[in-house]
Parts: structure tokens; C-alpha cells; sequence
């Protein structure tokens, strides 16, 4: 089973353009954000908001992964116990994207977290691929400079209309 048809048309999908770089793909601008996410919306993707500026602890932020994802009542509230429970959540036919917003207020409070969920998601984004299911993530940060080390051994990814510096002034 293929992710994506291999015919010209489908190389210009949006879900094809972003996920050929890795599975986190951050943004500045918000309507930049919201056009990706309303295309995504289009084709049947299913959407997970985070309001990552409700974050102040990490235990806020797993209670949140919890209630938005329905996590099993044992999730241990960990990095590890969240990459169990990604490598088991449920993938729509079209696929999941998780949407991020404010997530360099996050980042600035815990960046070792911050890192370690983005990475997990990379990982099983890979993971999922092997089974035909696309699962992703978009992060938006009023940062325009934000960085984080290569995920699951690859780059986080500035989105294609936002990849040079200059377009994400606002």
C-alpha cells in the first residue's frame, strides 16, 4: 500500500511537499498555519489543536495529550509513555496532523520536553508510514528564529512558503 500516488498531480500536494521532509514542520505565521490547516481539513485529515501557551508544566501538557488524544487512563505522563501511545493511536484513512500553536512559549519554559515531544512524533510518523497511515505535526511559533536539533535524525523543516528567513516577518 503507498502514502502517496506517484503521477505529477500528486506531487503538488501539500501533505506530499511537507511529509517528503519529515514529519514536524514548524510555522510563524499564523495565517500561513491556517490555510495549511484548512487544505489539511479539505482532504479529510484529522486535526489536533494544542494551545501550547496553556502549558506552564509538563504535567499540564501531558494532561493535555491525554484529554485531546484519549489516552488510556495508565499513561504514565512521560516521554516514553507518550511515544507508546503514539505508536498505537489511531490514524484516520486521510491521516492526523497535530497543530501546535504557540509553542515557543513551551519551548522557552522546557526545552528538553519541548524537543523530546517533537521527536517522538518524527518517530512515529516514520512508524505509521510503514502502514500506509500519515501522522504528522505543525507547529507555529511567534519565534521566527526557533530551532531544535534534528528529530528522529531529521530537521524540523520550516514549511515551503515560509523556508526563507525574509518571509517570516510579519
Amino acid at each position: 500500500m503507498t502514502v502517496f500516488a506517484n503521477n505529477p498531480d500528486e506531487r503538488q500536494r501539500l501533505d506530499l511537499r511537507l511529509l517528503q521532509n519529515g514529519a514536524v514542520h514548524l510555522y510563524f505565521r499564523p495565517s500561513v498555519l491556517s490555510e495549511d490547516v484548512e487544505w489539511l481539513k479539505d482532504h479529510g485529515y484529522q486535526l489536533d489543536h494544542f494551545a501550547c501557551s496553556e502549558w506552564s508544566t509538563q504535567d499540564e501538557m501531558h494532561r493535555d495529550f491525554a484529554a485531546r488524544l484519549d489516552f488510556p487512563d495508565y499513561y504514565g505522563k512521560n516521554l516514553d509513555a507518550l511515544n507508546d501511545c503514539l505508536t498505537e493511536i489511531k490514524v484516520s484513512n486521510s491521516g492526523r496532523v497535530f497543530v501546535f500553536h504557540r509553542y515557543d512559549l513551551f519551548t522557552t519554559v522546557h526545552p528538553e520536553a519541548a524537543c523530546g515531544i517533537l521527536d517522538t512524533i518524527q518517530i512515529n510518523s516514520w512508524l505509521h508510514l510503514l502502514y500506509g497511515q500519515r501522522l504528522f505535526a505543525l507547529v507555529q511559533s511567534d519565534d521566527p528564529s526557533i530551532e531544535f536539533p534534528p528529530l528522529g535524525c531529521r530537521p524540523a523543516m520550516w514549511n515551503p512558503r515560509e523556508w526563507l528567513q525574509q518571509n517570516r516577518s510579519k
